[in-house]
C-alpha cells in the first residue's frame, strides 16, 4: 500500500469526523469566545472549514508565503455553508493525494511568511502536522465551543456525551 493510500483512509475518516462538527455550529454566535484570547466561532469554524484549501497547496506547491497573495477568509453564513466548502476542499485534497507519489512525500516543503521560515521539511510531516494534525486541533476547539453553546458535541476517537455513533 502506498503512503498516499494509507493517508486517504485517515483524510476520510477525519473529514467525516470534522463534517458532523461543522454540521452542528450555531448561527447567530459569531462573535463567542470562551475566552478573550480565543478566536471567536464566526472565524473559527469558517478557518475548519477552509483548511482543506491549505492542505491542497501542500500536496501541489513547494512552497508557500504567508505574505504572498493573501486569500480572501470565508465568511461564515450557515452551517450548511461550511460544511459546502469543507466538502469541496477535501474532495481537491483526496484528488491530490491520490496523485502524490512517495517520491513526492520525501520533498522538501516550506511555509514562511516574508520570507522567515516557519516550518521547513518533508511534504509528508508539513501534510501530517501543518493540515491534519492542524485540522484535528481545530475541531477539537469547535467541540469545546459546541459545548459552551448546548449543541451536541459529535462522536469523534469514541462516543461523546450527546453522541454515540453506534458505539
Amino acid at each position: 500500500m502506498s503512503i498516499s493510500e494509507f493517508l486517504l483512509l485517515e483524510l476520510d475518516d477525519e473529514a467525516k469526523k470534522t463534517r458532523a462538527t461543522l454540521e452542528r455550529v450555531p448561527t447567530g454566535k459569531n462573535d463567542f469566545a470562551p475566552h478573550a484570547k480565543s478566536m471567536p466561532l464566526g472565524k473559527l469554524a469558517p478557518h475548519v472549514a477552509e483548511l482543506a484549501n491549505f492542505g491542497l497547496k501542500i500536496l501541489t506547491t513547494p512552497e508557500v508565503d504567508f505574505s504572498k497573495g493573501g486569500t480572501k477568509r470565508l465568511p461564515f453564513e450557515s452551517p450548511a455553508q461550511l460544511v459546502k466548502s469543507f466538502d469541496e476542499g477535501t474532495a481537491k485534497v483526496r484528488e491530490a493525494l491520490q496523485n502524490t507519489s512517495d517520491a513526492g512525500w520525501k520533498e522538501n516543503w516550506k511555509l514562511s511568511f516574508q520570507g522567515k521560515p516557519i516550518f521547513q521539511g518533508s511534504r509528508f510531516l508539513a501534510y501530517r502536522e501543518m493540515f491534519l494534525n492542524h485540522l484535528v486541533h481545530h475541531r477539537a476547539q469547535l467541540g469545546v465551543y459546541l459545548r459552551l453553546n448546548d449543541k451536541p458535541v459529535p462522536a469523534t476517537y469514541g462516543p461523546s456525551a450527546d453522541d454515540t455513533m453506534g458505539f
